[in-house]
């Protein structure tokens, strides 16, 4: 059986600053620059396209969401919905 012998822990000096430099950490980061504003067409497509579901209300009093179509069925009593 193996013994763990575990390493020495090393001390780590910092790193001296040499004149008219600056640690990575100090210099400032440059912003990215704005993108370019998206075109309305593009901004519609970015956001998920147009909606095409739609909230129909049926005559047994069904209230329900569904796929934008010219034939919409209740889901509780088949009826057919006007679009």
């Amino acid at each position: 059986m193996r013994h763990h012998i575990p390493k020495p822990i090393q001390r780590l000096r910092p790193t001296p600053v040499r004149r008219g430099h600056r640690p990575a950490d100090e210099i400032e980061a440059t912003p990215d620059p704005e993108p370019e504003p998206l075109a309305p067409e593009a901004r519609v497509r970015e956001a998920g396209g147009p909606e095409d579901h739609a909230e129909y209300a049926c005559s047994c009093g069904m209230v329900f969401r569904a796929s934008v179509t010219t034939s919409v069925s209740c889901p509780h009593c088949g009826s057919g919905q006007a679009w």
